[in-house]
């Protein structure tokens, strides 16, 4: 009962947040003729379909495309962030822990500095290519560096994300330093993430891997409550960790990766929408990936849908409205945690 009134709850907001998104912008839209349109692209005429050209290509080359990538990419962050979570144990981890958005970061920065923006008549194709291979290279860097002895120790991997994390840090910043104005303002803009001029190829690219990820994630969750158990206890029952670990690495890099190269760094969903779907339904892993992915595109349409209607002829960052509710959010798992173990009174 409590899954299907999550999961109503979860489709509802869906639901709305699309036709908001939809119907809210500086071009005012109905919902008739938002419902018309999409009619009509299915075959079947009908009276509410606009008969503005601009409400129509609005329609379907900016809003529409800007709302599939937004649940693409959202459901992608959360439930790379299950799969983290699972994997180490700890509900406080999320895909930035081992290196995939500061790679990425590093990634862009290159392809920017030195002009490669796209491939052919691929606008943008050489930043997100560079991005993405730059998250997939820091994650693996990390398993492969923290594996010893055919394991690999949950904290030797995070301390190696650590320094993965910081050596991008310095990467970028000797891009910024290095490259001209132009070039640091759009390398600025592009970490702040943004969904703005997304386009049905890239929203292509992203759904199909967005969907396989997190139909793989799903398929492992039995495996992921047996590594709760315990990484001896799972052992003994047959659960190849170290295996069970690699190709959850992989998913999450490229979840993550995927994500990140077409709308920039975008925080936080990775750690607060899983954390809150196990409050929700408890720790069991396949219903909580599953309901990640809904609980993160829900969030990301939101904070997309704020991002361009807060201010007024102007668009918010939507990386920086994410980190607004999840660097609190991250704080308050800090003091409840530490409440649970003693730490504070």
């Amino acid at each position: 009962m409590r899954k299907l009134v999550v999961g109503l709850s979860l489709a509802v907001l869906l639901v709305g947040g699309m036709l908001l998104s939809a119907l809210l912008g500086q071009l005012p839209v109905s919902p008739a003729e938002v419902v018309g349109s999409i009619v009509r692209a299915l075959g079947i005429p009908n009276a509410w379909a606009p008969a503005d050209d601009v409400i129509e290509s609005s329609l379907w080359f900016v809003r529409f495309p800007r709302i599939v990538m937004a649940i693409a990419v959202g459901a992608a962050l959360a439930a790379a962030g299950a799969v983290m979570q699972a994997i180490f144990g700890n509900p406080l981890a999320e895909p930035g822990v081992v290196g995939v958005s500061s790679g990425a970061a590093l990634g862009a920065a290159i392809a920017i500095s030195l002009g490669l923006t796209g491939i052919g008549a691929f606008d943008d194709s050489g930043v997100a290519l560079l991005a993405f291979a730059g998250g997939l290279a820091a994650t693996l860097l990390v398993y492969f560096v923290s594996r010893a002895n055919g394991r690999t120790e949950v904290v030797t991997l995070l301390l190696t994300g650590i320094a993965v994390n910081a050596f991008g840090g310095a990467g970028l910043a000797f891009v910024l330093f290095s490259t001209s104005t132009a070039n640091r303002e759009q390398i600025v803009f592009w970490q702040l993430g943004s969904l703005n001029g997304a386009l049905w190829r890239e929203v292509a690219i992203v759904a199909v891997v967005a969907a396989v990820g997190v139909v793989v994630s799903v398929f492992l969750g039995r495996r992921y409550d047996l590594l709760a158990l315990g990484e001896r206890n799972a052992r003994h029952l047959g659960l190849d960790v170290e295996r069970l670990r690699l190709v959850s690495i992989v998913v999450v890099a490229l979840l993550t990766g995927v994500g990140v190269a077409f709308v920039g760094i975008i925080s936080f969903v990775g750690l607060v929408v899983p954390h809150l779907i196990r409050m929700l339904l408890g720790p069991r892993h396949r219903s909580l990936i599953l309901f990640s992915a809904f609980g993160g595109a829900v969030l990301m349409l939101v904070a997309d849908l704020l991002a361009r209607t807060v201010v007024s002829g102007a668009e918010l960052p939507i990386g920086m409205l994410t980190s607004l509710v999840g660097g609190p959010f991250f704080f308050f798992l800090l003091w409840r945690q530490r409440r649970r173990s003693g730490g504070w009174a």
